[in-house]
């Protein structure tokens, strides 16, 4: 069980990531979606599902969006009017910064209702004002919730090759009770290396156990799915780059780099015993890189169980027909 997991930080947790369907979405389609998706999820050995709360960020960079901003429905309300019969935790991110501290505990309340976990994500822009700090935000979590669920945040190893201080900011994050991290798409393994290594020497330091680190991985499919990563902030080595960008179809390449990051990265962290696992998302909603997801995740599913990390496949619900 993903809580099990997490609270006895254990490696080997696997999650896989969605964005609910675009708000103009019919009625009729978004439920013909739902039951496709249900039939695909429902048969994935996972611990469990990540539902992301997109948002435009435009203000965040100077460049243009290489794909236009659509709002999505809330996850919340997409989870739980579509998505209950999935029978495994819904992991729901919420930008604490742009609710009021009654909104964030009406959705939390909403959550424990619906078998669902929060991860709070802090501010789009450095000058945003926050409605509610991400530590208030956390505060009510705390107040409310902390004996009988767990909460998560967000990594960014991009960030720590820039500030050098996301260890710090994992550790404050501890000290507010969250108990894992998911980190923003992998690429550059150094990057993520070095955050790691400088979180082992913090934690030993403050004489703190660490916390859980699942690492995202995604499928690069096309040269505008690239610029949409690199938009995101998710910094690509220059000669991984100029490879994909000469791929015809970079989607097989694309699988094989990301299987080769997960095993190095499940060999450094079991050499320095630090607990963690991977969440396997497609960044573009293309047919072709969805699926190529899903040979990611089915990949790194056998990783972990080659490495005794994972047991046999569990079932989470049944076939579902329109």
């Amino acid at each position: 069980m993903f809580l099990t997991k997490i609270k006895r930080k254990e490696s080997g947790v696997l999650l896989y990531g969605i964005t609910p369907p675009k708000a103009q979405t019919s009625l009729e389609k978004v439920r013909e979606m739902v039951v496709k998706s249900l039939n695909i999820l429902c048969s994935l050995d996972i611990d469990a599902l990540v539902v992301y709360d997109v948002q435009e960020e435009s203000e965040r960079i100077a460049e243009e969006r290489p794909f236009p901003f659509s709002n999505s429905l809330d996850p919340f309300e997409y989870v739980s009017q579509y998505l209950q019969p999935l029978d495994l935790p819904k992991i729901l991110y919420r930008p604490s910064s742009k609710f009021t501290k009654g909104e964030l505990l009406v959705w939390l309340q909403g959550l424990k209702i619906h078998g669902c976990l929060p991860v709070f994500v802090g501010l789009p822009t450095p000058d945003f004002v926050p409605i509610t700090s991400l530590n208030e935000a956390y505060a009510i979590w705390r107040e409310q919730y902390e004996d009988r669920s767990v909460i998560g945040a967000v990594a960014i190893p991009e960030r720590h090759a820039i500030l050098k201080d996301e260890d710090v900011r994992i550790l404050d994050k501890i000290d507010s009770g969250v108990s894992y991290f998911i980190s923003q798409c992998i690429f550059n393994v150094a990057y993520t290396k070095q955050m790691l290594d400088d979180l082992v020497v913090a934690c030993r330091n403050k004489k703190k156990e660490l916390p859980v680190i699942i690492f995202t991985l995604t499928i690069c499919g096309s040269a505008k799915t690239l610029a949409f990563m690199e938009w995101l902030g998710i910094h690509i080595p220059e000669d991984m780059k100029e490879e994909l960008k000469g791929c015809p179809n970079p989607i097989p390449r694309s699988v094989e780099i990301a299987i080769a990051t997960a095993n190095d990265l499940i060999l450094f962290c079991q050499e320095r015993s630090i607990p963690f696992g991977f969440n396997i998302e497609s960044v573009a909603t293309r047919k072709e890189e969805v699926e190529a997801s899903l040979e990611l995740l089915n990949a790194v599913n056998q990783l972990l169980k080659a490495n005794g990390l994972r047991k046999e496949v569990k079932k989470h619900g049944h076939q579902f027909v329109n």
